[in-house]
């Protein structure tokens, strides 16, 4: 999936982030799943942002976890991002009830500061038992 990003223009949002709406599964603890995994594709062009993935529930809660490397939108080869489902857990979101993945860069919620932009590509993002998304 291509993401195009752009933080910078007047009058607008100064995040970008893209949402997908959920019919199932909702129920992220089934199965012992314990992992969020998605693979992207960044570019060296890129005006660097944070990347970060949000989920919420139906009653409106979220929780936003950020990529821990700021370049990452500048890695020009396929790289996976495992996330620990427990971090969104820790931030109040009820597992058994995800409504919404959202996916973006920049602050979420930011509307003061201009930022950057660029073009990102996603593929297979997936929930996981503790270790399968590594491959372990």
């Amino acid at each position: 999936m291509p993401f195009f990003y752009d933080n910078h223009k007047q009058g607008y949002a100064n995040y970008s982030e893209i949402e997908k709406a959920l019919s199932y599964p909702r129920d992220w603890t089934e199965e012992s799943v314990a992992e969020l995994s998605l693979w992207f594709y960044g570019d060296l062009t890129n005006i660097l942002e944070p990347m970060y993935v949000a989920i919420s529930n139906s009653t409106g809660q979220s929780a936003v976890v950020v990529h821990d490397n700021i370049l990452i939108a500048a890695v020009d080869v396929w790289t996976q991002w495992v996330i620990p489902l427990q971090s969104f857990a820790d931030q109040g979101v009820d597992l058994t009830d995800v409504d919404k993945i959202m996916i973006g860069f920049g602050t979420r919620g930011n509307t003061t500061i201009p930022g950057g932009s660029g073009r990102m590509l996603f593929d297979d993002i997936r929930l996981y038992r503790q270790g399968e998304a590594a491959g372990e």
